[in-house]
């Protein structure tokens, strides 16, 4: 069995993209988890098949599917991947319409340079579920901030990262307050405008970076006043800018680095 992939990434946040008349049918979450293994497969944070709609409202539609095989409504980074992936195959001009799970993305393209994009992405407007909420954990209460950003995100305010966050980071995606799991961002103040955040995701652990967790981080900073947007967010792959008006509008890269097939 073959699979044709593009790999590309976001700020690090690495995904494969095949077009849906490409992909085989039957069990995709296994051959999503095939795909996906960084040992086995080719490697990524998610697979996703982009197709192009009917109607004239967008230029191509994605079905994300994340290393665990597990569906999921929207990847911040993954979108922009999917504009990139779109655009080089003629579809799009300088504002590319993506249609997701959470609804329709509009990314407006800032730069580009051979295979690599800079977009400005209208990430929706951030909902907060509970600005403050004690999550019982293993090793007691927890403060965070519960939001919904086209995904579940669960932001918590940190002093530092000398701590076993990514065991937490575990606990928290599977507690039983999410049946259906969530993302976890720990955020950190870093000055006025800047905040520091690391990222746990529903689905594929500990990532680089995450589209919309910098989102629910920026959104949960500013409601608690531990930063003011416009607000930038350190992520271990780089920054990532976000500002608040009503909707959030994230600016990230998006990179196409291979070509090739997977066979299964």
């Amino acid at each position: 069995m073959k699979i044709p992939f593009t790999k590309a990434h976001g700020a690090k946040n690495d995904f494969l993209l095949t077009w849906e008349g490409e992909a085989p049918g039957g069990d995709r979450a296994a051959l999503a988890r095939a795909i996906c293994d960084r040992h086995t497969g080719v490697g990524a944070d998610g697979w996703m098949l982009v197709s192009l709609p009917s109607h004239a409202e967008a230029d191509g539609a994605i079905q994300l599917y994340n290393s665990d095989g597990s569906t999921a409504e929207i990847s911040g980074n993954g979108t922009r991947c999917a504009a990139a992936f779109l655009l080089r195959h003629g579809y799009g001009t300088g504002v590319v319409r993506v249609r997701t799970g959470a609804g329709l993305k509009r990314l407006t393209l800032l730069k580009h340079a051979d295979l690599e994009y800079e977009f400005e992405m209208d990430m929706g407007l951030p909902e907060v579920r509970a600005e403050r909420f004690d999550l019982p954990l293993s090793s007691g209460p927890r403060d965070v901030t519960l939001l919904w950003v086209g995904n579940p995100q669960c932001a918590i305010p940190v002093a530092d990262f000398d701590f076993d966050w990514r065991s937490m980071g575990a606990e928290i995606e599977s507690h039983p307050q999410f049946p259906n799991r969530t993302n976890v961002s720990f955020v950190r103040p870093a000055g006025e405008h800047t905040i520091e955040a690391r990222f746990y995701e529903r689905g594929a652990g500990e990532t680089m970076s995450s589209g919309t967790g910098s989102t629910g981080a920026a959104a949960m900073a500013v409601l608690r006043g531990m930063a003011k947007s416009p607000v930038r967010v350190l992520t271990p792959a780089g920054p990532i800018d976000l500002r608040l008006e009503g909707s959030a509008y994230l600016t990230g890269p998006a990179a196409l680095i291979a070509d090739g097939v997977f066979l299964l």
